[in-house]
């Protein structure tokens, strides 16, 4: 029996189980093989060497979107609009068959959009090359989820299903929950609230499925099962995903005003050119990148070219924006001033531990060198050797 078998058979399992209080250590003790056995499927195959079957993209830019969704809903027209690279559009299904790159250019950054081709329910196991398009959207910043807004609402929950099942967690933070394994010492469970979905039975029987028997847990939130084999795996992804709902303008007002109200959605026409300066905005809020202008001692600030932050890559402190610049840079910074949003007063004397926000502007002053005691006849010390017997001596005079 295969694995996909197997996921099958647990699944129909689980559908067949009645949720109450005596059947939720067996269901959290099925959720758990389903997310090793799923783990198993990501892997490559034994014996297998080289790079797999996949998309060589090339990261370029300050960010990286991926555009995800069915085929035929608009993917490739949107690219087109916003980024100027043209993508073959038509009207049947599976146009795009690989990655075509775009770059957006926004507020003095450079974006880089991917089509990806439409994906299809059972994707996570591998139909209509599923895996290496949620591969690459798992190396992007966000992702886009492109939906047909005159279709059903089923589509939204297969594809979050889909990117789900292979560790991709969508508009979620991760849970709270300490785990370290140890070498001895049995298990510690601990919490520093009351749990209504986790108790320390269920716990155990969690680790023991994963055989694990040391290790210290501690909940610091009220966390479900879920969340529990999440942080165990390590392998999951907490990303931030914006519904983008095309083809407006073949529905009628209500169910616009409906979907335009949904949490992290947009409605867009590419037909029309309707809202997409606020697709741009939305998509620009949830990247978080932040914008900072270097200034040199005694000149203007370079508004020209922002060195470009976001707290997804390395962050957004001082520190981060002298390793930004030159890594040998911090050992040389003796103090920095700030203009802007994250200042206090103008300008503001900062370390390296200091927050910047967008369109702050820097200037870095750095230690000076010390000299050697004066110069010339005013050198405090000479360098020459300390003792006599080291020196050099001289060529006796020709007589």
């Amino acid at each position: 029996m295969g694995i996909i078998e197997k996921i099958k058979e647990i699944e129909a399992e689980m559908a067949r189980t009645q949720k109450n209080k005596a059947t939720e250590y067996h269901l959290g003790q099925l959720k758990a093989k389903i997310a090793k056995l799923r783990t198993q499927l990501l892997e490559p195959p034994k014996g297998s060497s080289g790079a797999g079957e996949g998309f060589e993209v090339t990261k370029f830019g300050h960010g990286r979107v991926a555009l995800i969704g069915f085929p035929s809903v608009g993917k490739s027209t949107l690219l087109t609009m916003l980024t100027g690279t043209h993508s073959e559009a038509a009207s049947y299904e599976f146009t795009t068959l690989t990655c075509i790159p775009g770059i957006i250019h926004y507020n003095d950054t450079k974006i880089q959009l991917l089509d990806l081709p439409g994906i299809i329910e059972g994707a996570s196991e591998g139909k209509g090359r599923g895996r290496q398009v949620i591969a690459v959207s798992k190396s992007s910043d966000i992702v886009l989820m492109v939906l047909d807004a005159s279709k059903s609402e089923g589509h939204r929950q297969i594809l979050t299903k889909e990117l789900e099942a292979v560790g991709l967690r969508l508009n979620k933070t991760p849970p709270q929950i300490y785990f370290k394994k140890k070498k001895t010492g049995g298990i510690s469970f601990n919490s520093t609230l009351a749990l209504t979905h986790v108790d320390e039975k269920l716990c155990y029987q969690i680790l023991h499925e994963y055989k694990i028997h040391n290790a210290e847990v501690l909940f610091r939130e009220d966390a479900t099962v879920d969340d529990l084999i999440d942080v165990i795996e390590g392998n999951r992804k907490y990303m931030k995903c914006i519904y983008v709902y095309n083809k407006i303008d073949v529905v009628g007002i209500d169910d616009v005003d409906r979907l335009s109200r949904q949490p992290n959605s947009i409605v867009i026409s590419c037909n029309l050119k309707l809202n997409l300066d606020r697709l741009l905005a939305k998509m620009w809020e949830a990247m978080g990148l932040v914008r900072i202008y270097t200034k040199p001692q005694g000149q203007q600030p370079d508004f020209a070219e922002p060195v470009v932050l976001s707290a997804g890559r390395g962050g957004c402190t001082v520190e981060d924006f002298c390793n930004h610049i030159h890594r040998t840079l911090v050992k040389e910074v003796k103090y920095v001033l700030v203009w802007g949003t994250s200042a206090r007063h103008y300008p503001q004397h900062c370390g390296l531990s200091q927050v910047l926000q967008d369109e702050d502007v820097v200037q870095i002053v750095k230690k000076k060198e010390k000299d050697d005691g004066g110069r010339g006849r005013f050198k405090s010390h000479s360098n020459a050797p300390a003792r006599i017997c080291d020196r050099e001596k001289k060529a006796p005079l020709k007589t």
